[in-house]
């Protein structure tokens, strides 16, 4: 292989989320968030996300104890921020906050809204969506 050869890492195949209690962790992000679990083995549980695997794996330190390791942020693309924040919140999920406006893009407005699992890793709901005609929202930047 060519060292010089413009080649670039782009997708992402797995992402590993350290968790305290495996089986609290699999029902959350079964049950509440409703993602595909794919099959566990040992002290790691695979969930399907549109073709990238997130991997749930136990800590080996304070097991009933909420993770103190500290992740990445994992943003879920969604449509519409706001409508899965109600389809979530009505599962039970505790959001920080109600979906914000991040930023307006030329074409899009960039919206977010950001929960905790069971375990305390931060994750969140991310959409770009249609630039809202709203004129209370022209003042928003």
């Amino acid at each position: 292989m060519n060292p010089h050869h413009p080649v670039g890492l782009s997708a992402l195949g797995q992402v590993s989320l350290t968790v305290s209690d495996l089986p609290r962790a699999v029902a959350f992000y079964q049950q509440k968030l409703g993602m595909t679990h794919l099959f566990t083995v040992g002290a790691m549980a695979f969930f399907d996300c549109d073709g990238t695997r997130l991997m749930l794996a136990a800590a080996q330190d304070k097991p009933t104890e909420p993770s103190q390791h500290p992740a990445s942020i994992l943003y879920f693309t969604v449509p519409s921020t706001r409508a899965m924040w109600e389809i979530l919140g009505a599962r039970d999920v505790t959001f920080e906050s109600e979906p914000h406006l991040v930023a307006r893009m030329q074409h899009h407005d960039l919206w977010m809204a950001f929960f905790r699992d069971s375990e305390s890793n931060l994750l969140a709901l991310m959409s770009e969506e249609a630039r809202s005609t709203d004129p209370a929202s022209a003042g928003l930047p």
